[in-house]
């Protein structure tokens, strides 16, 4: 039996959960899930430039669980850029980290706990316990 996955810190909650080829219906092609973690681990390393130790401290847990997040991340995102599969966003074991939350549609950081809504373009982002972790 695998073990219980440790939830890892984002800061970020993407708008948009499935990408997908133009000019395809989506029921026509086969999706590949990104767990929100593994979006997490792209934006940290790849958008924000962070090295991974940095990167690992923020999303908690260690450099080298960082590296398998982050290889695993960036195959899927090959394997749908490549063999041409839809991109769905979804899941995985996480909570969202006040201290580092940012608006996805106007990347406004916020410093909120319980019902989280951007003070600056009223996106609602959703809600997020404080529980230790």
């Amino acid at each position: 039996m695998p073990r219980h996955r440790k939830r890892r810190r984002v800061g970020h909650v993407p708008m948009c959960s499935l990408f997908k080829p133009a000019g395809i219906p989506a029921y026509d092609l086969e999706e590949v899930v990104l767990r929100i973690e593994e979006m997490e681990a792209i934006r940290l390393k790849d958008l924000v430039g962070l090295d991974q130790e940095a990167c690992a401290e923020r999303m908690g847990v260690s450099r080298p669980t960082f590296q398998r997040i982050l290889v695993e991340a960036r195959r899927k995102v090959a394997e749908v850029l490549i063999e041409g599969k839809a991109l769905r966003i979804e899941g995985g074991a996480y909570h969202l980290d006040p201290e580092h939350l940012q608006c996805p549609r106007c990347q406004y950081s916020l410093i909120e706990k319980g019902s989280v809504k951007c003070p600056k373009c009223e996106q609602v982002l959703g809600h997020y316990e404080d529980n230790g972790l």
